[in-house]
């Protein structure tokens, strides 16, 4: 779903909810100027985005003349001998105070100078604050003014040296800081060297975020990412602490189990709908601005997923709420934010600006909720109740009503939550280990870690449906060396290679489990083609008499590296208008089955057609009926048209199986999660496919 943006792409509306301030003009920018390769490369990119917006660069730079005559006068005591001669005393005096009355003044003229340079080039207006005092109280005081929009800053200043993360001056402001706030990371990147991600969790600053990021797309020509974290563990973990101090009267009094057994439903599965619903709301604002928008759900330790994903995707800018979704009136920035400011790899944009979506504005005002709904909605725990009451509205908006009643609480928590209706408190069957898992929480030494440690392997497993705790449900929460991994060959990357990229990652965390199980230090072809194998029958399980199906695939697959075909330019290129990953993968897959068949050795654009005509017409005597919520719509619509009638059938045969009256993107991406394991878009032999 990723896409470029052109400038005219998307065009924030002007109309915005009450309150709204997102995006952040770029009129006014205050850009803080010390003559660092950061601070330079701060000021290079306010006045390209100054320059879309016929606006205006201030730099800003601060001299503390004051404190610096104070200690020169606190350090005249202890000069060398010859300096303490009256005469020789007045003459240091009077240079030094040479150097306050005019030497500071000089260097930060000069500062400015070179900025005036950098903005003349870049055909951007440019003025000049230089303030005396403290440099980041004079920074934030200028922030405050309330004459400017936007503050770009340095990560780093002069004083960096190798391994430094944050500068001190570059923290206080951003903590202070009351407009938005770039942070450069790296000089020698520009945005839109790289996609912008933008964080999203349902907080008005968040979608804040994600307007300011349409909107720096549009004037950089950048891709948009929109990612979801959350950690399905933390929740696990504290429960299962808590129950290791509370009496078996207190149990009682605070009905443990029947809160345990909530959370765990709404931390399986129903935080994970939940914070999709967020993404699923920003793929709308995005799909309405002529936007499109790629959108991932990440779960872990929020600001570890993000990094993994900024690494992943090579991300030139991440834009963030400065807090979150669970920020108080005193909380200055969110604790993920504040980690990702020091560690992120690309540049920031910690936003101030704020955004509800419409219909969230609308649902709000329009929609009254009784007695009984408000007592039930008041069950979800607290940490999610802001958000589920938004489903709610939501849900409730798009039925047509105006008043929530209990019954729609239940329909959409119960579809968040199974169980959220009953207080039945299921009870867990304990989980085995496996040898190889228990020796890999052995290597942690840190105490006070590895209990932690040990309840998320397990929180994992379950969320794995495993019968035990295996090495890959214990490694995402190691700092495992490289040497404590074994070693893969050629032959076996070359293998994982083939399997779509969508479950790849998975795949190949069974195969290291396989090795580490079996002792094994390099994971062979033989190894990776059984965890192959294993994985796809876990993904797919087939009844005992279609059990030749695995060898014919192997069969297939052996005839295609013995006897490769060649793709002409037009067939590929036809190819590539089939959405990138596990379709595009298989259609190739079926079209060379195809010129296997008629015997031919060269894959060209005609022989594709052909295939694509066979394909057209047993999709056309499909049947599709269920109604689709916009953004399910938006992406059915990008399935190329000869398959779309049987790859929509099968998306709303999950649906139906999932219990849903309308087809929603969740059902997408389950059913896509399924034909990965099928290779095809038939369930018709695997009855409750999509719901296993």
């Amino acid at each position: 779903m990723t896409a470029s943006v052109s400038p005219q792409a998307a065009t924030i509306p002007k109309d915005k909810g009450v309150g709204d301030t997102a995006p952040a003009p770029l009129a006014r920018i205050l850009v803080a100027l010390d003559a660092s390769e950061h601070a330079n490369r701060a000021l290079e990119e306010a006045a390209r985005l100054a320059k879309s917006a016929d606006g205006v660069i201030t730099g800003i730079h601060a001299y503390a003349a004051m404190l610096h005559d104070r200690r020169f006068k606190m350090m005249e005591g202890g000069l060398p001998e010859r300096y303490l001669e009256e005469e020789e005393m007045g003459r240091q005096r009077d240079v030094h105070d040479d150097l306050i009355s005019r030497g500071l003044n000089i260097i930060s003229d000069s500062y400015h100078d070179a900025g005036k340079a950098a903005c003349d080039a870049a055909g951007v207006a440019f003025k000049r604050l230089s303030p005396e005092g403290k440099n980041y109280t004079r920074v934030v005081e200028a922030a405050r003014s309330g004459e400017y929009d936007v503050l770009a800053i340095g990560a780093l200043g002069l004083g960096a040296v190798p391994g430094s993360l944050i500068g001190t001056v570059a923290e206080r402001v951003v903590r202070r800081s009351p407009i938005d706030t770039f942070v450069v990371r790296d000089p020698k990147r520009s945005v839109g060297d790289g996609p912008i991600v933008v964080g999203v969790d349902g907080s008005p600053l968040s979608y804040g975020a994600l307007m300011t990021a349409l909107d720096l797309a549009a004037r950089t020509g950048a891709a948009v990412h929109a990612v979801a974290a959350y950690d399905p563990y933390y929740h696990y973990v504290a429960f299962n602490k808590i129950a290791g101090v509370l009496s078996e009267e207190a149990g009682k009094v605070f009905r443990f189990k029947e809160q345990e057994q909530l959370h765990e439903e709404l931390i399986d599965d129903g935080i994970a709908k939940i914070y999709q619903s967020h993404l699923d709301v920003a793929e709308t604002i995005a799909d309405d601005l002529g936007v499109k928008l790629s959108t991932k759900l990440l779960d872990g330790k929020p600001y570890k997923a993000i990094l993994g994903y900024l690494e992943e995707v090579g991300a030139s800018l991440l834009v963030v709420g400065k807090t979150g979704v669970h920020a108080d009136d005193e909380l200055d920035i969110g604790g993920n934010a504040e980690n990702l400011l020091r560690l992120a790899p690309c540049h920031m944009w910690l936003t101030q600006t704020t955004y509800t979506p419409p219909l969230d504005i609308v649902a709000e005002e329009t929609v009254a909720w009784s007695v009984e709904a408000e007592k039930k909605i008041s069950r979800a725990p607290e940490f999610v109740r802001d958000m589920a009451r938004r489903m709610v509205l939501r849900h409730t908006q798009k039925l047509g009503h105006t008043f929530v009643t209990s019954d729609l609480v239940d329909e959409v928590m119960g579809k968040a939550m199974p169980g959220f209706s009953s207080n039945d408190a299921g009870k867990q069957r304990d989980l085995a280990w496996s040898a190889a898992a228990e020796k890999l929480l052995a290597s942690v030494t840190d105490a006070a870690v590895l209990d932690n440690i040990r309840l998320r392997a397990i929180k994992r497993a379950r969320r794995d449906h495993s019968d035990k705790v295996m090495p890959k449900h214990v490694s995402p929460f190691l700092d495992l060396a490289d040497s404590d991994r074994p070693v893969w060959s050629a032959a076996a990357l070359a293998r994982t290679a083939k399997v779509p990229e969508m479950v790849r990652a998975t795949v190949k965390a069974g195969i290291e489990d396989l090795a580490l199980e079996r002792g094994l230090t390099e994971i062979s072809f033989e190894l990776a083609e059984e965890g192959v194998i294993e994985a796809r029958k876990a993904m797919c399980p087939v009844p005992a008499a279609e059990d030749n199906t695995e060898t014919a695939a192997a069969s297939q697959a052996e005839d295609a590296a013995a006897d490769p075909l060649v793709w002409s330019p037009e067939a590929e290129t036809r190819l590539a208008r089939v959405p990138e990953g596990f379709m595009r993968e298989m259609t190739r897959k079926r079209v060379e089955a195809f010129a296997r068949d008629a015997g031919e050795k060269t894959i060209t654009l005609d022989l594709v057609e052909e295939k694509y005509a066979a394909w057209g017409e047993g999709s056309a005597k499909r049947k599709t009926s269920m109604a689709r919520t916009p953004d399910a719509a938006a992406r059915i619509e990008r399935i190329p048209d000869f398959i779309r009638p049987m790859v929509v059938q099968e998306i709303e045969r999950c649906a139906r199986e999932l219990g849903l009256e309308i087809v929603n993107g969740a059902a997408i991406d389950k059913a896509g999660e399924a034909w990965e394991g099928m290779g095809g878009f038939h369930s018709e032999s695997t009855p409750g496919q999509y719901k296993n």
